[in-house]
């Protein structure tokens, strides 16, 4: 298989292993990556497992046409990629072996030898020139060993990712991608998404037209899906809203609420309810789909003043891998001495960035009018934003809403008759509560100001903690004149036809405006209040709480210069300009600071 001219694929499929890595079940197979580069000198990447040398080997010979290979390159050591080294060396005695340091010392481990006299040691930033293609390498330990370099092909743009954006699954079966490569990152590479992280860094600085991982199907076009997949799972933010419900169940009492409760999720608007049988689905799915959504239901029975096996088993997986930035609920049964809900709190001790549900159920041997009665409640607070976004179920008189203004983050959403529009503001007040009354600034120059003074309605979001960066991209980086801020998302429209957000907020209310006030370089908009729902009960995102986990830190060492403290622009530099705007966020020399 031609990969590009120069580039042939010569791995193998799989078929006869039942579960990779001892644990994961791969009904589909799995494939082994393997690839010739064909130049003036001629480099393998990477070997298979020990279960196919020859048809491997008959692989390499067949695109080789008659020539030698020249070098193997070995970006990962796991046995399922280098378990032919010893035979590709004995089989090619001329050829060197290309590794990183650490790479070598396990090689030694395996084999006996780590090749003395036929060893080129990489690190970042190394160079292997094959004639037209030049081999640049990467540095990316813990993906998700330590001695992991990827390599890019300067001159075919190609990235040869390791372990990187594989999946399970042998190439000759047709599947999607999606689900099978997220069980394979969360499984596998779930634990290391800092530095899963790091090497995105260092992706993004180079043109990459192919990816050409060691598991999976070489990846040719869209890669902006794939990697905006990894950046979601490797950051441990939410792909999608939904609600997992893991259970487990001894005589079918706890499955029967589970079965109840999620009807209940369903009808309250959830749009998309997941439920996993930890006892008899596959564990690595139910671990995958956990990650995958927003919220988790753990139900089950108390156990041996314990937890049942199953349920122990599968909160381990979670926080071995990080699980954060989810909503978590709980539901316990228990006959006499219930203590599950309490067993699976203190498991989460050690984990980041998780919302407990304020309901928790207990379940005294069966369902009862009490214990289906907090099931009611639970529900309804896990799906109080589905809830609120239907114009038929939302409560939108709830004046609590215009609780969450305070010196927060807002996006101010307006229509100029052709498309909506959205802006990141800090000053919203509340003037009166007879009537109410609410005050909103905006800088004249932003578009959203000229559009508000023609239409006279707006609405107020109010940006919750778990609002992620883009966000504030999006809406605070790029003029509403020019650009469609709501393309490609999904639209909910409050009764004034405008749009609202339908995550990240924990309440929003519109506005009519009453009354204008001239402050020179802003207009204050003074507006009644038409519709306020409450979203959410997470907490408004502060400016501090933005500038302290949202933000991403600038990268300023070793740079000189100034900062913009809105958005991490560097301005490279000893004098910053007195006109100079940031061409990231447009704010101007007074949100810039130097560098020290």
């Amino acid at each position: 298989m031609f990969v590009t001219n120069d580039i042939k694929y010569v791995g193998v499929n799989d078929h006869q292993v039942d579960l990779f890595e001892g644990q994961y079940v791969v009904k589909n197979g799995m494939a082994y990556n393997s690839y010739v580069i064909m130049d003036e000198k001629i480099v393998v990447m990477d070997t298979v497992d020990q279960n196919f040398t020859h048809e491997w080997l008959d692989n390499i010979q067949n695109v080789l046409e008659g020539r030698k290979p020249d070098y193997l390159v070995v970006q990962h050591m796991e046995p399922d990629h280098a378990a032919n080294i010893a035979n590709f060396m004995s089989t090619y005695p001329e050829a060197t072996v290309v590794s990183s340091a650490k790479a070598f010392t396990m090689m030694g481990q395996f084999f006996g030898t780590d090749y003395p006299d036929r060893q080129i040691v990489i690190k970042e930033g190394d160079t292997l020139s094959l004639g037209k293609h030049t081999l640049a390498f990467v540095a990316a330990p813990m993906v998700h060993w330590p001695e992991v370099m990827v390599t890019y092909d300067v001159c075919d743009k190609v990235l040869f990712a390791a372990d990187g954006f594989g999946k399970f699954g042998a190439l000759d079966v047709e599947e999607e991608w999606a689900d099978e490569a997220r069980r394979y990152f969360i499984g596998i590479v779930g634990k290391y998404g800092k530095q899963v992280q790091n090497l995105l860094k260092k992706a993004a600085t180079l043109d990459i037209q192919m990816i050409c991982p060691l598991h999976g199907p070489v990846l040719k076009e869209n890669l902006g899906y794939y990697i905006n997949l990894y950046d979601k799972w490797s950051s441990y933010t939410p792909e999608e809203e939904g609600i997992v419900v893991a259970y487990t169940s001894v005589y079918g009492h706890t499955k029967k609420a589970v079965e109840i409760f999620a009807d209940k999720l369903r009808a309250k608007g959830c749009p998309k309810v997941v439920v996993y049988d930890l006892a008899r689905d596959d564990m690595a799915a139910a671990v995958g789909d956990a990650f995958r959504y927003n919220k988790l239901v753990l139900a089950t029975t108390t156990y041996n003043a314990e937890i049942f096996p199953f349920m122990r088993e599968f909160i381990n997986h979670l926080t071995e891998r990080n699980y954060q930035k989810r909503t978590v609920a709980l539901i316990e049964n228990g006959s006499w001495a219930p203590l599950a809900n309490k067993v699976m709190t203190k498991m989460f001790e050690g984990s980041k960035d998780l919302t407990f549900a304020q309901n928790k159920v207990t379940i005294k041997s069966a369902l009862s009018e009490e214990s289906s009665a907090k099931l009611e409640d639970l529900a309804n607070e896990l799906c109080v934003e589905y809830i609120e976004r239907s114009p038929e179920t939302a409560n939108k008189n709830n004046l609590k809403a215009l609780f969450n203004i305070g010196y927060g983050l807002y996006v101010v959403t307006s229509n100029d008759g052709t498309k909506d529009n959205g802006l990141i503001v800090n000053t919203v007040t509340q003037l009166t509560d007879s009537p109410n009354r609410v005050a909103v600034n905006i800088n004249k120059q932003n578009y959203s100001h000229h559009v508000i003074k023609q239409t006279g309605i707006l609405n107020v979001n109010c940006l919750s903690i778990d609002a992620p960066f883009s966000v504030f991209q999006n809406f605070g980086f790029q003029s509403g004149r020019t650009a469609d801020k709501f393309a490609g998302q999904e639209i909910l429209r409050s009764d004034n036809g405008l749009a609202f957000l339908p995550r990240y907020i924990n309440a929003f209310f519109s506005l009519k405006v009453e009354d204008y006030v001239d402050l020179g370089t802003h207009g204050m908009f003074i507006c009644s209040v038409t519709e306020s729902r409450v979203m959410s009960s997470l907490e408004t995102m502060t400016y501090t709480y933005y500038q302290n986990n949202v933000k991403p830190k600038p990268e300023t060492e070793g740079k000189k210069g100034w900062v913009c403290t809105i958005c991490g622009f560097i301005y490279e530099g000893e004098e910053l300009p007195d006109d100079y705007i940031c061409p990231l966020c447009k704010h101007g020399v007074a949100d810039f600071e130097r560098i020290e």
